[in-house]
């Protein structure tokens, strides 16, 4: 029906013409057959465009279509009625005048929509903070980047029945039995193809948390999908039902409580007179591709086993009218005050998936300057998946930090004679520094390391084999670094004393730390030589009193201690 629908508006202007013939033409049989020969041919090859390309039932698409519609077939019209038309005077014909009207339209249609670009910017839910507040290490566990996962799962791909049908679709992260996986459903790789299997056979799982995980097929058929034809198309699904909404992106697969897939996929309705986005107008249409019953839903309601009724699209669309349209959208062509850019390092669309302590799933992007050369990042931003309300972040923590983009720099400089790059970069917040975390893989996908990158100082970078080992170096490092007293000021100082355990004295370029256990205490303390020169000749048995700030993690920053047989001495 929302085909029909709109080949059907897409005639109105045509028939406006048609009535004008007639009156200027006595009408006869032979006129009459002729339009309808033409109206019919015009029809169906109007509605064969619609079938296949799906534009949304909105007034710019609908007037381009009259446009086209009318300049293809009125010139057949008047030459096969023997109607005159003057090329040279058209405005003295009512034809030559709506013609006339008709071009004038479409320029007056575009300008309505970079007008309603600002209504566009209106219409996100959106708030700003003064401080940023980084995520820390276990607010979101994915560290499993969407290429080394993808990599992995097509690899897999052998397991799947009748397997030369089939590829690897989009792929996505949500929450499967509580914990966070990739899944990406097997599409048709052509019309022949799914003329043969009519169904797929299924989808694949990988944990998002474990570089060494393997990928496991669940073996569920599906007639409905995003690479069937015709009706069975996902998107021809929803459009038939909701022609007057524009789908954002392609439809994902989403796995509920039961291992059951089901297609999302995420509209909106475009602001009035145009085809730009309404962000307060968003649905969710799930689809059931055994069946095709399809269930539209405002994302906020959508069944919980959905994380993301809001599209990495539709997200990425937020992001490009925040950071370009905060004054209009002139200011964005000219003058570019308070201008952002979202940077375009993010793992789907520009934007990152990332889910906190909580499991609420979020897209992170950081925004970056339009001025060309500068790498430093002005903040970032946090779009809820499910509420799509978007949050910027600023403030001193962010005060001079690289991008997303300078840390993935760092990363393909440190290798390139292996070719291996930084993937899927994240900020974090660790131990009050700002640090960027990359996936470095190499020029086939596959995980090689972790890069944790100081975000305020370029040089500061370790790597290790495991997210573990590399956050614990770079803490470490931290620790010995003399000038780093942010480390800890969000932490109180505390007064402990006792007595050595062990004692273990480290170097590096920055100079020499020491880190010690108590007794009955399992607190690691780190001190930097700079601050105390006799700490280097701790040993067990020493009795110290000291001034530390000391974490939820288990590791104490010492800012003065004292050591009694040193100091008797």
């Amino acid at each position: 029906m929302g085909i029909l629908l709109t080949t059907i508006l897409s005639f109105p202007l045509f028939f406006l013409f048609s009535v004008l013939a007639m009156i200027r033409k006595k009408k006869s049989i032979g006129m009459i057959r002729n339009w309808i020969i033409i109206f019919i041919a015009g029809f169906i090859l109007c509605g064969l465009f619609n079938y296949l390309a799906l534009p949304a039932m909105t007034l710019p698409n609908l007037l381009v279509e009259n446009f086209i519609v009318c300049l293809v077939l009125v010139p057949l019209l008047y030459y096969k009625t023997g109607i005159p038309f003057s090329y040279k005077k058209p405005h003295r014909s009512a034809s030559g005048i709506l013609i006339i009207l008709l071009i004038v339209a479409l320029p007056v249609s575009l300008f309505i929509g970079l007008a309603a670009l600002d209504n566009a910017y209106q219409s996100i839910a959106k708030q700003e903070t003064g401080e940023a507040e980084p995520f820390n290490e276990d607010d979101t566990p994915i560290t499993v980047s969407p290429e080394f996962a993808r990599n992995k799962v097509q690899k897999a791909m052998s397991v799947v029945p009748n397997t030369q049908f089939y590829d690897l679709g989009k792929l996505q992260v949500q929450k499967v039995d509580n914990e966070i996986m990739y899944v990406a459903p097997v599409e048709f790789t052509g019309i022949w193809k799914y003329l043969r299997g009519k169904e797929t056979e299924g989808f694949f799982t990988i944990p998002a948390a474990d570089v060494n995980a393997q990928p496991e097929f669940v073996q569920r058929k599906m007639l409905f999908t995003n690479s069937s034809y015709f009706n069975h198309n996902v998107q021809r699904t929803i459009y038939n039902e909701y022609p007057h909404y524009v789908q954002s992106g392609e439809a994902q697969i989403e796995v509920d409580d039961d291992g059951k897939p089901w297609y999302i996929q995420t509209l909106y309705k475009p602001i009035k007179l145009t085809n730009k986005p309404n962000m307060d107008q968003l649905k969710v249409a799930v689809v059931d591709p055994v069946t095709g019953d399809l269930q539209l839903y405002d994302p906020s309601k959508a069944p919980s086993f959905i994380d993301s009724p809001v599209s990495s699209e539709m997200a990425g669309k937020q992001n490009n009218y925040f950071g370009k349209y905060v004054h209009g959208w002139l200011n964005a062509l000219f003058g570019k005050k308070d201008v952002k850019i979202p940077n375009e390092s993010g793992t789907e669309n520009t934007v990152t998936p990332i889910f906190d302590s909580n499991g609420e799933m979020y897209y992170f992007t950081d925004m970056a300057s339009p001025k060309e050369n500068i790498d430093s990042a002005l903040g970032y931003t946090l779009i809820n998946a499910k509420t799509a309300e978007l949050t910027y972040y600023s403030g001193k923590n962010n005060n001079g930090i690289m991008d997303s983009k300078g840390a993935k720099q760092i990363v393909n400089k440190e290798f390139p004679e292996k070719n291996w790059e930084g993937s899927m970069p994240i900020l974090y917040n660790i131990d009050g520094n700002p640090t960027w975390v990359v996936n470095v893989l190499d020029p086939n996908g596959l995980f090689k390391q972790y890069a944790y990158i100081k975000a305020n100082d370029s040089d500061f970078v370790v790597f290790g084999e495991t997210a573990e080992e590399t956050l614990a170096a770079y803490r470490l490092q931290l620790a010995q670094e003399p000038g780093n007293p942010e480390a800890s000021e969000d932490v109180e100082l505390e007064t402990i004393s006792g007595e050595v355990n062990r004692s273990l004295v480290t170097s590096t370029s920055s100079g020499q730390s020491v880190q010690f256990i108590l007794n009955g205490d399992t607190t690691i303390y780190t001190v930097n030589a700079s601050k105390a020169p006799l700490a280097i000749f701790l040993q067990q048995g020493d009795r110290v009193e000291m001034e530390v700030k000391i974490r939820d993690n288990g590791v104490g920053t010492v800012e003065q201690i004292s050591i009694a047989s040193l100091e008797a001495n």
